[in-house]
């Protein structure tokens, strides 16, 4: 029909572009748009703002020309094209999705008027780099927020075991705020949980996701499914998967990756096997999934067979991960001729995960020749952050009787400035950190007030390890002990709100 036109204006140009890109034909949108400059148009702000989210929905499968949005940007500029809110959030968004998080910046500080999706955008864009203060300070600055924004700081967070105890504090304040969690609230505020191994808090998420319409969601119940796998609650775990009405490839790799790191390698494997049967296909990271169990369990003929029924029954070729897996399996089972046949016939030339996982094996066995080897291409790739791969090989050739290389070796680390960080634990013989001290002098006197109803609570003030609190437990004399998880019951037999949620 548009071909058809007899005069084809800069309103249909746009009009059809737009409808490309709802339906994801981003190459296609990107030709119409050279089509209409070669036919005299010029392109306005909604032409360019439509470019800037092609170039945001740029895969592995659709090449666009390299730094399209910023080609964009300088021919929007030459054509004095009047931004407005909606270009200039299209245009953040693109910098954001393309790793300019500081173009983005630039953008973003020009506006006069900073709408909460461009902020979302750039606190997004700010967590993906690590840089937390940053999207800190834009958030602190958006003055309309929504639950979008907080739902971003949240992801983020989640990011690091670091800032994850922030992530639960701001789930905290968005509920005060009478701002309503949705999904991607619960699945982020559950990966928190995750990360800080606190089933106590995730009990706690549960229990309100219970409340809600979300809680039959395949993604919260996945989320769910990862959290308590995570947290050593395997029973837990197996218990929301068997309760989910429908399954997709990321709950059964979540349960069977969980059965596989917390030693139950044989029904992990079962798991694997089950889900063929009931015609989901796994992904990479599902294969990754039962290879690693079946290293934790050493069934080598299960994992040569696991590995080599990727590309053979499913197409997915094994990336640098599987390989090191596999190398790893066959290591521990002492065919280092095998590794490195596997190594040798990779199609691309091994990381350095690949030689680690080698050079731990040659260590296991006493082959100092091949971790010879592998330590020198690990050193070449990347030696400043593998220290540990010095000291194994530097423990190889001393359990050799080869001095004189040890010697050698240690006086390159000391050449080179390498030196591997000392071992300890987690609470120091007869001291405290200055940090936990204060925490456990604060929930001690907190504690003879009665001012703790819940763990919840504890966990709030000085974090999510169960050290610290079996570290109270003992301290306190069994004082805790008759801490309830959840809060307790309501004389009218409801549940008074988790102390950790109001």
């Amino acid at each position: 029909m548009f071909d058809e036109l007899p005069l084809q204006t800069l309103s249909a140009y746009n009009y059809l572009i737009g409808g490309y890109l709802k339906h994801g034909n981003v190459k296609e949108s990107l030709s119409l748009v050279r089509r209409m400059v070669h036919s005299g148009e010029k392109p306005d702000g909604f032409t360019f703002s439509m470019i800037f989210k092609a170039s945001g929905c740029g895969s592995g499968r659709v090449m666009l020309p390299r730094f399209l949005e910023r080609m964009s940007h300088a021919q929007m500029m030459k054509l004095d094209v009047e931004p407005d809110e909606v270009l200039y959030t299209a245009l953040v968004d693109s910098y954001v999705k393309s790793g300019k998080v500081q173009y983005a910046r630039t953008v973003f500080d020009m506006m006069l008027e900073k709408n909460v999706v461009c902020s979302t955008a750039l606190i997004t864009g700010y967590m993906n780099s690590a840089s937390v203060e940053e999207a800190e300070n834009v958030f602190n600055k958006t003055v309309e927020k929504d639950v979008v924004v907080f739902n971003a700081m949240i992801e983020g967070y989640s990011k690091s075991v670091e800032t994850a105890k922030k992530g639960i504090k701001i789930f905290v304040v968005m509920q005060r705020l009478n701002f309503r969690p949705n999904i991607s609230t619960f699945v982020s505020v559950i990966g928190v949980c995750s990360v800080l191994s606190s089933v106590e808090i995730g009990q706690q998420v549960q229990g309100q996701i219970m409340k809600t319409e979300f809680f039959m969601d395949i993604k919260i119940a996945s989320a769910l499914v990862d959290m308590h796998a995570k947290c050593g609650r395997i029973e837990d775990a197996r218990r929301v998967f068997d309760y989910m009405p429908e399954k997709n490839v990321f709950t059964w790799t979540s349960m069977i990756d969980g059965y596989g790191k917390n030693g139950n390698s044989n029904e992990a494997l079962k798991l694997f096997y089950v889900m063929q049967e009931c015609c989901v296909k796994p992904n990479d990271v599902t294969f990754l999934s039962a290879l690693s169990a079946c290293g934790h369990a050493g069934l080598l003929a299960k994992g040569q067979e696991i590995f080599e029924s990727m590309e053979r029954g499913y197409s997915i070729k094994p990336k640098m991960e599987h390989y090191a897996c596999m190398v790893d399996l066959l290591g521990r089972a002492g065919r280092l001729d095998l590794a490195w046949e596997l190594v040798m016939g990779m199609p691309e030339k091994p990381n350095s995960d690949v030689w680690a996982a080698l050079l731990s094996s040659c260590r296991l066995h006493g082959n100092v020749q091949m971790a010879s080897i592998a330590a020198n291409e690990l050193f070449k790739l990347n030696a400043e952050n593998r220290p540990g791969a010095f000291v194994a090989l530097s423990n190889t050739l001393a359990d050799a009787g080869k001095w004189d290389g040890v010697s050698e070796l240690r006086e390159m680390m000391k050449v080179r400035g390498i030196s591997k960080d000392t071992a300890c634990s987690w609470l120091h013989q007869n001291r405290l950190t200055s940090n936990l001290q204060k925490h456990v002098t604060e929930i001690v006197k907190l504690v003879h007030e009665n001012q703790i109803q819940s763990l919840g609570s504890i966990y709030l003030v000085v974090g999510y390890s169960s050290y610290v609190f079996a570290f109270l437990k003992i301290i306190m004399g069994g004082r805790l002990v008759g801490l309830p998880c959840r809060p307790a019951q309501t004389k009218e037999g409801g549940s008074s709100p988790p102390s950790c949620f109001v």
